[in-house]
């Protein structure tokens, strides 16, 4: 059974910065094309950021392009958010994912992705 269980959310000001963190479990990230997406009050989940299984690639919105890094440690399993320059629109709960089709392409779209975490909120004040 794969699980993936996000923490690292909390309360920022604007301007701050917050790491989150996604543990896997049921499947290695090594060949797995993972993401970030996130939901705030009243809006449709959006795409946040993409990192191939290699890790080699990586894709952003523009959203949160040049502040957000994506990236993974094979060894612990785990996927990766640095979120940096802190922004009241970047409240939300942000949800980290999964593919099942082992060493396939990033992608955007929440529908590429079979697995999903509980999600962690991050709120920033102004």
């Amino acid at each position: 059974q794969v699980q993936l269980v996000e923490s690292g959310g909390g309360l920022v000001q604007a301007g701050g910065s917050l790491r989150l963190s996604c543990v896997v479990s049921g499947r290695t990230v090594s060949n797995t094309v993972m993401g970030w997406f996130r939901q705030a009050p009243g809006k449709e989940r959006e795409f946040v950021a993409t990192i191939s299984w290699s890790g080699g690639t990586t894709y952003y919105s523009d959203s949160v392009k040049g502040r957000f890094i994506i990236s993974k440690d094979n060894g612990k399993n785990t996927l990766y958010l640095q979120m940096s320059s802190l922004k009241p629109e970047d409240t939300a709960v942000y949800y980290c994912a999964a593919s099942a089709r082992a060493f396939s392409n990033p992608s955007s779209s929440a529908d590429r992705y079979d697995y999903w975490g509980q999600g962690t909120q991050v709120t920033v004040s102004s």
